[in-house]
């Protein structure tokens, strides 16, 4: 089978699960697991923040870091396609009792002016502005890169206007891959972000929050009242901490057969794709002349797995678990699906 619905497909490794055998753990709840303690660690470093916290999903430091930062009734911008919007099932609004404003951007990124025309006045009658958040790559964008210079934009329009701002790194570790940075380039734009160690990076379970000090505190009683206190979780830390020290540098393997793939399906008769807009792993194309679940209906038989994006768009990841030789072969599927 090749899988290419999405990079959170991935299944340890042998030595990421010999290493999770072996961990040391203790109850984390009480601050005594040795092996989330240094994943927490390692986490802050890379990033250049003070501190940070292991929980289960990236869509509950998502939305952690939003209750951390705002108040019921209060407002965040966010562009309109966001993971945080569009896939954490109206979390922002069941959980924090916070405001969505919907910024239109281009593949998920947007700029200082879109921020400055979504703020509000002060005025009783208006929710509060409080919250800037970005996607970094952005998933429905078709994993677009933020450029270095839009993130200081946004930094520094929000600060100086009294917002804070949250970043979805979710693909944090693809961004800084695909621009040759370390993370800490990006991540310094930002009073919070989100990362996860399930998608491109191989690990079983779980994402980090990272911050200051204070803001992580608060964020740790949050993520208690969210229900996402762990007792001995060092067994899945250990593969976190694992693909954070070995899988990083791989991901620009992804990327090159992300863009293996999208050169071969621009000369397929029939599908819709501009190979430029594949920076990172993840591929978005359209198709004519065929129903897309049709298609997607004959890849699944020859063993080519993708996922319908919305009801033209199909969606295609390049994982840990896709060779070079196996994208070679989804090609050939889509070839054949098409003239059938």
């Amino acid at each position: 089978m090749i899988d290419l619905r999405s990079d959170t497909i991935t299944i340890p490794t042998p030595e990421m699960r010999e290493v999770m055998k072996e961990a040391f753990v203790g109850d984390d709840v009480f601050g005594d697991d040795p092996t989330i303690n240094n994943l927490e660690e390692r986490v802050a470093e890379i990033l250049g923040k003070e501190a940070s916290v292991y929980m289960p999903s990236g869509t509950m430091t998502n939305q952690v870091a939003i209750r951390t930062h705002t108040e019921p009734g209060d407002e965040v911008l966010l562009e309109q396609s966001a993971h945080v919007y569009f896939n954490e099932a109206g979390a922002t609004a069941a959980l924090s009792g916070v405001i969505c404003r919907l910024i239109p951007g281009e593949r998920g990124v947007y700029g200082a002016e879109d921020i400055e025309a979504a703020i509000r006045p002060v005025n009783d009658h208006y929710p509060r502005t409080k919250l800037v958040c970005v996607e970094n790559t952005s998933n429905r964008g078709g994993g677009k890169v933020w450029p270095l210079e839009k993130l200081a934009e946004v930094k520094k329009t929000a600060h100086e206007n009294g917002l804070k701002t949250h970043l979805d790194g979710a693909r944090i570790w693809n961004a800084a891959a695909a621009m040759n940075i370390p993370e800490s380039e990006i991540a310094k734009h930002f009073d919070s972000l989100s990362v996860c160690f399930s998608k491109g990076l191989g690990a079983p379970v779980g994402s980090a929050l990272a911050g200051s000090n204070d803001f992580i505190m608060e964020a740790r009683r949050f993520r208690k009242q969210f229900g996402g206190g762990m007792r001995q979780a060092g067994i899945i830390a250990a593969g976190a901490l694992y693909a954070l020290e070995n899988n990083r540098e791989r991901l620009t393997v992804d990327h090159d057969n992300a863009k293996m793939l999208a050169k071969g399906l621009a000369e397929i008769n029939g599908i819709d794709i501009n190979p430029d807009d594949v920076e990172t792993n993840i591929i978005n194309f359209r198709v004519e002349g065929m129903n897309i679940h049709a298609l997607i209906e004959k890849l699944n038989k020859q063993g080519t797995h993708v996922l319908a994006k919305d009801s033209i768009t199909i969606r295609a990841v390049t994982n840990l678990m896709v060779s070079e030789s196996q994208i070679n072969i989804a090609l050939d599927h889509v070839r054949n699906a098409m003239k059938s």
